[in-house]
């Protein structure tokens, strides 16, 4: 049987999510693999996937923030935000010298914190049934509504002249739903000069990091697996269960609470083996189960 558990992987440039998901799954020899949030094809970095009933943390791990490092070319803007777009509009060369310092500081300023973002036009979200990127594809125009994200961190690391243009590399912190696209837009635009995003990479999403990933064209899925009762410990607070309450619990019986009331959300409910029995919310005066996992979880 193949074990359950979460596994992050390192996603070389070109390849799809998908690619990724389809590679994982001969290799774990198992259909049940998903992963919790697409990276474009251009970009690099963190791909957490599930195997097994571990699929069932995937939409928690989903909403969680996210930490990018990326290359944003100023003095040029695309048709997707993007180096793989065609080019709109390209600033003289003597207006992306007169930008200072502080003056993209300035400008990252006001794209740090709780802001209105319009997504990238090639972006995965839905109008009307399609896929915007599918419409735009089609020769339609698109025109998204702005959505709000939270920026925590927009940090410049370093500026490089480019042939006309100023390369910058930044590190952002950020909300699902972020688009590192738009920022690189956004900040163009600010900037009087447009700009266009060149590398992506993530590096982190929620408690989990890139450096602790494996490569995809090596990764030893057994020995990588995360058990999901360590990788639900480190998403949510945890409820260390007696023996009789995980039989309760799996078999969908409400356990009572200790004294006090605990914190709202979704807890890591972890039998006295270590094993993880679910996720569980605090409703009213007892526990319940919103998620469980199989007895044979390993």
């Amino acid at each position: 049987m193949t074990s359950s558990g979460i596994l992050l992987l390192d996603k070389p440039q070109g390849w799809t999510s998908h690619d990724a998901v389809a590679r994982t799954r001969r290799l774990a020899g198992t259909r049940k693999v998903g992963h919790a949030g697409t990276l474009d094809p251009m970009a690099t970095g963190l791909l957490i996937l599930g195997i097994e009933s571990s699929t069932r943390l995937l939409t928690y791990i989903v909403g969680v923030d996210k930490e990018y490092t990326a290359t944003i070319r100023l003095g040029s803007s695309t048709t997707t935000d993007d180096a793989e777009g065609d080019e709109l509009g390209k600033a003289r060369p003597a207006a992306v010298d007169a930008v200072t310092a502080a003056d993209i500081h300035r400008v990252m300023g006001i794209l740090t914190g709780a802001i209105e973002q319009v997504p990238s036009a090639v972006s995965a979200i839905k109008v009307d049934g399609k896929r915007a990127y599918a419409r735009v594809r089609a020769g339609e125009t698109v025109e998204l509504k702005a959505r709000p994200v939270t920026v925590s961190a927009f940090d410049l690391l370093s500026t490089t002249p480019v042939d006309g243009y100023l390369d910058l590399e930044v590190r952002v912190e950020c909300s699902s739903g972020t688009y590192i696209r738009a920022l690189a837009r956004d900040l163009g635009m600010g900037l009087g000069i447009g700009g266009h995003l060149t590398a992506l990479r993530r590096t982190r999403v929620g408690p989990f990091r890139v450096t602790d990933a494996g490569d995809l064209e090596t990764v030893d899925v057994a020995t990588a697996l995360i058990p999901p009762a360590d990788a639900a410990r480190a998403l949510f607070p945890v409820v260390e269960l007696d023996e009789q309450q995980a039989v309760d619990l799996g078999h969908g019986k409400r356990i009572n609470a200790d004294a006090g009331t605990p914190a709202s959300g979704p807890h890591a409910a972890i039998a006295p083996d270590g094993r993880l029995v679910g996720l569980i919310e605090f409703r009213g005066v007892a526990w319940k189960s919103i998620v469980n996992f199989p007895t044979d979880t390993p």
